[in-house]
């Protein structure tokens, strides 16, 4: 299969689909891989790199879709990679389709095959190719949000682990899944009094079990997120519903409850966020403010430690990569059905029923591609 791995130009977005070492592994099984030049030199990948582990690099992102019969990318085509996608190509990505129409009825026009790293589902309903960013996002809620509550950044000026003396930053964490785990821990780490919340009894017995003494975990609803905001310096919202667009657990109208100089951040943005006063933004303007509280809601958070993020998001998808450039992604995906849910939108059909469901737009079961 010849294989095409663009330059990701979404803002500040640094990291690369394919490590040269990947390249080099689906290389070894006699497919073609193509890399944009300069791609992964934000994650610290020199073209000489790929071209040391048998890639050819090409000059522009045109010619890579040209040539490519898989893209691998990390974040979702832009309206200017619209019309360079092919009919019939397929495209391996995190695409977060709920999210934003616009993308959703371009993929349908392209006639593509797109198959989204979000949705990749085990037996066991884990997402092993959103774990591993999950994991990086997790962790930087926690050292972004600690930032942020420093005075001259718009917030409450309050050190999130405290000093003798002096009490500890309170973190609320929303949703008990990768994203909030991971966040737990950091912000447990740095001595904050921690509040974990979710809506399955049997995930908080686990929290409660594996956490330490600074994290308390507490059930999920409206009554008890109301309550809690109230005491809270530091929110992050890491609620996810695979595919779907996640729920807003905090309205605008709680926000007067809240802290003057307190901080959201909502990593379920990609999602189209659970905080309803969240926006996607970027590295570049990464928060602004709305009564009195911080909004830190880049939608591509692990864009910003790209080496870490790039060689964690290859450690997951190479394994899945090699089945669909070995066997195609019709064959691959019957013989693995891990991939089956990771099939959105085929050749202008949407196949994913949480897609179709968000915008009102035909669903067709992925099984008429599949029989």
């Amino acid at each position: 299969m010849i294989i095409g791995v663009p330059k990701e130009i979404k803002n500040n977005e640094n990291r690369v689909a394919l490590t040269p070492a990947g390249a080099k592994e689906l290389i070894k099984r006699g497919h073609q891989v193509y890399v944009q030049q300069t791609a992964g030199l934000g994650s610290g990948f020199s073209d000489e790199d790929y071209k040391a582990a048998g890639a050819s690099l090409l000059p522009s992102i045109e010619a890579t879709y040209q040539i490519a019969e898989m893209i691998m990318k990390v974040k979702e085509p832009i309206e200017s990679e619209y019309s360079l996608i092919k009919p019939n190509q397929l495209l391996f990505t995190y695409f977060h389709f709920a999210s934003y129409e616009p993308l959703t009825k371009a993929m349908v026009a392209s006639k593509a095959i797109c198959l989204a790293y979000e949705t990749v589902e085990k037996a066991d309903r884990s997402l092993p190719l959103l774990v591993p960013m999950s994991e990086v996002a997790g962790r930087m809620a926690i050292q972004k949000g600690a930032n942020y509550l420093e005075k001259p950044l718009g917030g409450r000026g309050i050190l999130l682990g405290g000093v003798p003396g002096v009490l500890p930053a309170k973190v609320l964490i929303l949703g008990g899944g990768i994203v909030g785990t991971q966040a737990a821990w950091m912000a447990a780490g740095l001595g904050a009094d921690v509040i974990i919340m979710d809506v399955s009894l049997p995930r908080m017995r686990y929290l409660a079990d594996v956490m330490p003494a600074n994290v308390k975990t507490m059930m999920s609803n409206e009554y008890n997120i109301r309550e809690q905001i109230k005491q809270a310096d530091l929110i992050v919202g890491a609620v996810l519903i695979p595919g779907a667009k996640a729920p807003h657990l905090i309205t605008k109208d709680m926000l007067k409850d809240m802290k003057k100089g307190a901080v959201l951040v909502d990593v379920a943005v990609d999602q189209g966020g659970c905080i309803e006063t969240c926006k996607p933004t970027t590295h570049e303007n990464p928060t602004y403010i709305i009564d009195d509280v911080v909004h830190y809601c880049v939608a591509n958070m692990p864009g910003a430690v790209p080496y870490t993020s790039t060689l964690a998001l290859t450690n997951a998808t190479l394994p899945y990569a090699i089945q669909l450039a070995d066997k195609g992604w019709k064959k691959a995906a019957k013989e693995n059905s891990d991939l089956v849910p990771g099939l959105n939108v085929i050749q202008g059909d949407i196949v994913y029923k949480a897609v179709a469901e968000a915008f009102n737009m035909p669903y067709t079961p992925v099984e008429k591609y599949l029989s």
